[in-house]
């Protein structure tokens, strides 16, 4: 053993150490590791930072500015109005359908990408078809994990797996985007029987995170007791309309605040004003205590539904809420009301109280003159509540959420990434550049602007990848992956490909429970690869088994996705080991059966 092998032995473990109990953030301890390596001689300074310029890391900044884009243009709003469609109220149908979508995202973009995009409308979906969410994140966690296996992207990885190949055979053939397709497919089909054999025993069967679908934060639902309920109610034909909301006098008598009309056959209006007339057949949506909710209905016939449907794409937590915002010195709207001001008209938000010191008034609020440092309660849906910050000097006191969506550029942003698939499929283009040709496109076509997509990047996994890379480059140089190959071979003996195969995706799956699975991929792949051609088997498939097996990452909440929706399932740890346990035999199992049919070993 030479000094070099001891040295990077040395900086593997510290490495390790560090990312197991995480004394150092992640992204610093790549950025020490392009410093540590050649001055410790172990690499070159341009062998240091080739990470930064590497394939993979090219690969993550295009794929994540493809996930912003999709979120810029509401693609998730959209699908999950598709699937609700389609869901039923069939708990295992809705489990299947999230699952099935989630895999789906995940298998061109990182699964953690995926699973943070997707997660909003799956809450949706469970509120909406009244099943558990602690029923179906965790499934959709997992998918989004296994639907990281069925593309090249998919999971980071699979994205790093030729770049680590090439350090240890230059003249190897690269995989492609879809060379993983078959295994991954199985592995998803797989994991949707085992959910429909066994997800009734296996899954948490009521554990929900408090508060975590209402229209406002829990801070405000502590401060404003009785607002923030809201009802959906059909006006029915004995209904004797057309009247007026002036006329109803629905605030004043039952303190309850009319946020959406939809007339029949008519448009929606999101801001009804006291002249908004209501007629039989049209369908309302109301914010207000729930005694006196049932109290109007009372008094009018009117039907109160049973949840939210007409409205409830318009009034989920992704695309409106209820927020606070505080009168400044320098607003305009002090010193005049909100009816003077035309406010709900001007700005399309409704005013649900307003708060002076202590005391908070619901009834009459539109005749209130405000005064500066008056606080106003308002619902209204996040893109008009980023307009009114631009427009009026209001200070809210959380951040607003959402953003301004950009609806119509959803077919350029799926033509984007249409464009990326066809250069690479049809043109035969790297990835690296076909990817980043489709991100560029979304610039150019205005789906996000260049400071957008500046922002979207998650910088600390571009330098966490940036330093690792070069780690491996030094397992490799300095012959470390080699000794350690050498003498593993030599004290089991001659093994058949197969077994070999096994042992190395038991191994990472074991390793990637408890260190990142890009630390894991690193090291793994070059040791895997050296002890295939010292048994005869063949390198590329042993690159490969371990690129896959990180991603059986189920019994412990350690994975990025599953500590994603650990707090909003409301799961414990003991949730992913009874759920989990079966699942990782299973992944095991059909890798390892897939690698045999497909690859003829």
């Amino acid at each position: 053993m030479t000094l070099p092998i001891i040295l990077v032995l040395a900086v593997i473990v510290a490495v390790i150490l560090l990312f197991i109990f995480e004394f150092i953030r992640a992204d610093v301890v790549g950025i020490i590791m392009m410093v540590l390596l050649p001055l410790l001689g172990l690499i070159t300074p341009q062998e240091a930072i080739s990470g930064l310029s590497s394939n993979a890391v090219v690969i993550i900044v295009a794929i994540i500015i493809f996930g912003a884009g999709l979120e810029k243009t509401g693609a998730m709003n959209s699908l999950a109005g598709i699937l609700l469609k389609f869901s039923g109220r069939s708990e295992t149908r809705v489990m299947l359908l999230i699952s099935a979508t989630a895999a789906f995202i995940s298998s061109f973009m990182q699964n953690i990408v995926a699973a943070a995009l997707f997660m909003p409308a799956a809450k949706r979906i469970c509120r909406q078809t009244n099943v558990p969410a602690s029923r179906i994140l965790m499934p959709m966690g997992f998918s989004a994990i296994i639907g990281g296996c069925i593309t090249l992207i998919g999971s980071s990885p699979l994205i790093l797996l030729n770049d680590v190949m090439k350090i240890i055979l230059p003249d190897a053939e690269p995989f492609g985007l879809f060379a993983v397709t078959p295994i991954g497919l199985a592995l998803i089909v797989g994991f949707l029987l085992y959910l429909v054999l066994f997800g009734r025993f296996i899954l948490p069967a009521s554990h929900q995170a408090a508060g975590a679908n209402g229209p406002m934060s829990a801070t405000l639902q502590r401060t404003y007791h009785d607002i923030g309920n809201l009802f959906e109610l059909y006006i029915p034909p004995s209904f004797a309309g057309p009247r007026t909301l002036m006329d109803l006098e629905i605030r004043a008598y039952y303190f309850t605040t009319v946020i959406g009309v939809a007339p029949r056959g008519g448009t929606k209006n999101f801001a009804p004003d006291i002249d908004t007339e209501l007629r039989a057949g049209d369908i309302i949506a109301v914010e207000g205590p729930p005694e006196l909710v049932k109290k109007l209905a009372a008094a009018y016939k009117w039907e109160i539904k049973d949840d939210l449907s007409v409205f409830a794409e318009d009034l989920s937590p992704a695309n409106a809420g209820i927020v606070e915002a505080v009168i400044s010195p320098r607003s305009e709207i002090a010193r005049n009301t909100l009816r003077s001001f035309s406010f709900r008209k001007k700005y399309g938000v409704n005013p649900l109280a307003v708060r002076r010191g202590n005391k908070t008034f619901v009834g009459g609020i539109s005749d209130i003159i405000l005064q500066t440092g008056d606080t106003l309660l308002l619902q209204g849906r996040w893109d008009k509540f980023h307009f009114l910050k631009e427009q009026l000097d209001l200070v809210f006191t959380e951040e607003v959420q959402g953003h301004i969506l950009k609806t119509g550029k959803l077919k350029y942003a799926i033509g984007c990434m249409l464009l990326s698939l066809v250069l690479i499929l049809a043109f035969d283009v790297q990835l690296a550049i076909a990817l980043l040709c489709g991100a560029l496109c979304m610039i150019l076509t205005n789906v996000l602007t260049i400071d957008e997509a500046y922002e979207s990047v998650d910088w600390m996994t571009v330098f966490l990848l940036g330093g690792i890379i070069p780690l491996g480059i030094a397992f490799e140089k300095t012959g470390a992956a080699r000794f350690i190959a050498e003498t593993l071979i030599d004290a089991s003996g001659p093994v058949s490909p197969l077994l070999l195969l096994t042992a190395f995706a038991i191994l990472t799956s074991f390793f990637t429970l408890v260190v990142s699975n890009i630390i894991t991929a690193i090291l793994m792949i070059p040791l895997a690869m050296h002890m295939a051609v010292i048994c005869g088997a063949d390198p590329r498939m042993a690159a490969l088994v371990v690129a896959i097996a990180c991603s059986n990452n189920f019994i412990l909440p350690t994975h990025q996705v599953n500590s994603l929706v650990l707090q909003p399932g409301g799961y414990r740890t003991m949730d992913y080991f009874k759920a989990g346990s079966g699942m990782t035999i299973l992944f095991l199992l059909i890798l390892l059966a897939a690698i045999s049919l497909l690859y003829g070993i």
